[in-house]
């Protein structure tokens, strides 16, 4: 495993608005990771609630596009959350103690996979302050061919949220309605890697992924949400945006 310089990432983080390591953990670590996240899906998926398990196409069990909440399911994810150098440096980079919210299963699977729509991850968190960060650890070699992640760089500076609507991708019902300025084309950063390439990123930046052409490659990651300790959310307008959204897939389908 990589020990970070926390003070350096911080700094980086300031400036960009990310922070990126190549790799955080080794390829036993990995191996470990990956295989308990394999038993996750044999004995623990099938037992969580509908809403929190999404498929490509939910006849196909083999098409499984995201899970949410791994760590209050099982163990390993729980200890993986919490008590790893993940949170050390969610905490480092926002300068405050990070509170674990969500640990969540990204795939995109092999030519199917949709693409990510560019967002900001806190348009969806509904807090006052804005106070939080998203890790990204991939599990698997990411490209551009798979849909490896972009970001607009020094985009959280703006502050604030830029127009979103839905955007008809399951598990990210929300996209940026104003994306493809000049400024966001020449800031853009792309973060292809190897299987434990680490990513952490500002709830305000905008960032979103391509679509997976690859006819035999999957892009299997996990995603780690945290608050800031100040962060405090509006229940009201979460649990309303909560149901609006479970009723508008309900009523398509796709849950």
């Amino acid at each position: 495993m990589t020990d970070p310089d926390l003070n350096s990432l911080a700094n980086d983080f300031d400036r960009d608005g990310y922070v990126a390591l190549r790799p955080l953990f080794d390829a036993e670590k990995m191996a470990e990771i990956s295989a308990e996240l394999d038993r996750y899906i044999a004995e623990v998926m099938p037992t969580m609630p509908v809403e929190e398990v999404y498929f490509e196409n939910r006849e196909d069990r083999s098409t499984l596009k995201q899970m949410q909440k791994l760590s209050v399911y099982d163990d390993y994810f729980r200890d993986l959350m919490e008590t790893s150098v993940i949170r050390d440096i969610a905490s480092a980079v926002m300068g405050e103690p990070a509170v674990p919210q969500n640990l969540q299963y990204f795939n995109k699977p092999a030519g199917i996979g949709q693409p990510t729509p560019p967002h900001q991850d806190g348009y969806y968190f509904h807090l006052s302050p804005c106070k939080a960060v998203t890790g990204w650890l991939a599990l698997e070699k990411v490209d551009e061919e798979n849909g490896c992640i972009h970001y607009v760089r020094g985009s959280h500076k703006a502050g604030g949220f830029r127009p979103h609507g839905r955007s008809n991708v399951l598990g990210f019902s929300q996209g940026l309605t104003d994306f493809g300025t000049a400024e966001d084309k020449a800031n853009t950063v792309a973060f292809p890697g190897d299987a434990g390439t680490f990513l952490m990123h500002d709830a305000h930046i905008v960032h979103w992924a391509g679509p997976n052409r690859s006819p035999t490659r999957s892009r299997r990651a996990l995603g780690f949400v945290y608050f800031g300790e100040s962060a405090r959310i509006d229940e009201a307008s979460k649990a309303a945006y909560k149901a609006k959204l479970e009723a508008e897939l309900r009523a398509e389908g796709k849950i």
